[in-house]
């Protein structure tokens, strides 16, 4: 078998019963496929991986963050398996996405990553494939992209108005990727200290660095409930996200005469928290 499935657990519910579910539809492989469980206090993981002996349940022995859990999972695939998908629990495979994934990855093949059509519930399409955002760009969204959607640089880093065809770009969602197994290895996969958001940006910026690819393949389209444990705890998601954002700038512009930018980069995003988490608890509670 040339394909592993990896997904991280936590407490995932009927998410991941449905992520099993339509993973028929996507590829006429039957992968196996590693749960890495973070703690889940649902029964659901136990319940999916005793139904099915493809199946295995990885107790990661706490919530090591989304990164650390797959780097987990990957440590334990043999190193013949020549591609990993990873994708969230709240997954719905459309048909053959995994199989067009891998057809592109034999068209592509300095692609490190490849990614699909990510489409919401309501069947909208969601900007997955977008550009590395640099400093100005970056800031300019974060400061803009809610008052003002249409501002220039939330449209640069966004990649709505691109032509949705097969094309190399930035980054690539975490939500659901195919990796090829020796560029995932060659950058030392995600980075741990993103315990989530912004971890799958850093790592399409690294694997172009290496000399990789992001390939966006909107014929591969999945379904992604995505941000329903955001909504329901955004004291806790929205801070985590802000920290992931000053850790990806920060990274990027290390040097001692750069230190006044990243004490004024976290203290900008620092604001900007605490107003995001007190703006979506008011719009929750109302």
């Amino acid at each position: 078998m040339r394909l592993t499935v990896v997904t991280v657990t936590y407490s995932p519910g009927e998410h991941l019963r449905r992520f099993m579910a339509t993973l028929d539809l996507a590829t006429d492989r039957r992968p196996p496929v590693i749960l890495a469980d973070n703690g889940s206090v649902d029964g659901v993981p136990e319940e999916v991986a005793a139904a099915d002996p493809a199946v295995r349940l990885l107790r990661t022995g706490a919530n090591i963050g989304y990164g650390g859990a797959v780097n987990r999972a990957v440590a334990t695939i043999d190193p013949a398996v020549e591609f990993v998908v990873v994708a969230n629990p709240d997954v719905q495979w459309g048909p053959k996405s995994i199989d067009l994934l891998l057809d592109a990855a034999e068209r592509w093949p300095q692609a490190g990553s490849l990614g699909p059509m990510i489409r919401e519930p309501d069947g909208t399409r969601y900007p997955s494939a977008r550009e590395v955002p640099g400093l100005v760009g970056g800031f300019g969204h974060a400061t803009l992209g809610r008052v003002w959607p249409g501002n220039p640089w939330t449209r640069r880093y966004r990649q709505e108005n691109e032509a949705v065809v097969e094309r190399p770009v930035g980054w690539l969602s975490g939500s659901c990727l195919l990796l090829r197994r020796s560029a995932f290895d060659s950058v030392d996969g995600f980075d741990a200290r993103y315990f989530m958001y912004m971890e799958d940006v850093d790592l399409g910026d690294r694997l172009s660095a290496a000399g990789w690819q992001n390939v966006y393949v909107p014929t591969a389209e999945v379904v992604h409930a995505k941000g329903h444990s955001a909504g329901r705890h955004p004291e806790l998601m929205l801070p985590a996200h802000h920290d992931s954002a000053y850790r990806f700038q920060a990274d990027r512009h290390p040097r001692v005469w750069q230190a006044p930018l990243r004490v004024a980069l976290r203290a900008g995003l620092a604001v900007r928290s605490r107003l995001a988490v007190r703006s979506a608890l008011k719009s929750r509670d109302s």
